[in-house]
């Protein structure tokens, strides 16, 4: 029997209806000839629907006691807090009771792995599905960061980026810094543990080539976060929106950093998701309104960037001057462009897009 009636019931016809649309407008409006200087939302958790398209995973998968849920929270709007997803629950370090067996050098080798995924949780989105063209990827190979507006608790957090590669477990990876990253100390396991997590040997088979800066415990200059500082956030309790450059992300494979290291397919990137492996025991909770491609805040950003933010709100063409002038130039170089910019009276990104169009 054919699943016609699956078909038509499904979000096939509905998702090749969306993709062509989309298409269709950056053919009209020519945005494949230049940079875009509007955003391209990837998960939107204002909606309800997005939140029960993704998927929570954790380490009690592999026997441990780590608990992770994802749940929709509506709208504040006294306080300015928009609809979002609410990724929370409880890291727990603890080892399954039957952990200790005898092994072969192979599977003690496995046995190691696993307790470095002791202490996980972590959710992403479920696959996109099919459309008249194959599978449905994300094409962010126009757009230079990855934009995050979240609202954190502090702990250590990392975005995960799966494209569709050559080895099918590949993970890009970022820490996702914020102005409340806290750099905590990473506890000593178990003493039944035959390492710990903070031992060279630890840190070497994590990173055998040293630690990125991009999973560093320092934010790298690469990323943009509000430099505010005002103790209070004026309407937003909290609210940020972090830029990561897409190409920062560091690939990994089951938490190992890979070499040699390979950038991110950007044309085809099929999920999106954060995980938490600071391995401290103790409840986590962050929140993630939306995450999107972007070139920079644009025009088309900066009003709900500052009425959910507040103080804490990036400036407009915040992520402009990092993510396309050349760092090697010389300071002189990017005030004498930016003058260039107000003496020709064009703002933002529509004044670059006019340079480039000429």
């Amino acid at each position: 029997m054919f699943p016609t009636r699956r078909l038509a019931q499904g979000g096939f016809f509905k998702r090749s209806a969306n993709e062509f649309g989309r298409l269709s407008k950056i053919a009209w409006n020519t945005e494949a000839l230049h940079t875009p200087t509007k955003p391209y939302t990837l998960l939107n958790f204002e909606d309800e629907s997005t939140v029960k398209e993704c998927k929570t995973m954790a380490d009690r998968a592999v026997g441990g006691f780590s608990t992770a849920s994802l749940d929709y929270e509506p709208a504040g709007p006294s306080s300015n807090t928009p609809s979002h997803a609410r990724f929370h629950g409880s890291i727990s370090t603890k080892l399954p009771d039957n952990w200790r067996v005898e092994r072969t050098e192979q599977e003690e080798k496995e046995k190691k792995t696993n307790t470095y995924k002791q202490g996980y949780a972590a959710f992403r989105n479920k696959d996109r599905g099919f459309w008249l063209f194959g599978r449905l990827f994300w094409d962010v190979d126009p757009y230079a960061y990855l934009a995050l507006r979240i609202k954190s608790d502090g702990r250590r957090y990392t975005v995960n980026v799966q494209t569709d590669a050559v080895v099918e477990t590949d993970i890009h990876q970022h820490r996702l810094y914020t102005r409340h990253h806290r750099l905590l100390d990473t506890p000593k396991l178990q003493e039944e543990y035959d390492f710990q997590a903070d031992s060279p040997d630890a840190i070497e088979d994590l990173y055998p080539s040293g630690v990125p800066a991009a999973l560093s415990d320092i934010p790298p200059e690469s990323t943009i976060i509000s430099t505010s500082t005002s103790t209070t956030t004026s309407g937003s309790n909290g609210w940020e929106t972090v830029l990561l450059p897409f190409n920062s992300f560091v690939r990994t494979n089951h938490g190992f950093v890979i070499e040699p290291q390979t950038s991110l397919t950007k044309q085809r990137v099929k999920s999106i998701g954060i995980g938490l492996t600071d391995r401290v025991d103790g409840p986590f909770d962050l929140r993630i309104h939306k995450i999107w491609a972007t070139n920079g805040i644009s025009e088309a950003e900066i009003e709900e960037e500052r009425r959910i933010c507040g103080d804490n709100a990036l400036p407009l063409d915040e992520g402009v001057s990092s993510g396309w002038t050349d760092k090697s130039k010389e300071n002189s170089v990017k005030e004498e462009s930016k003058q260039q910019d107000r003496d020709s009276n064009k703002k933002g990104l529509k004044g670059l897009k006019s340079e480039w169009e000429e």
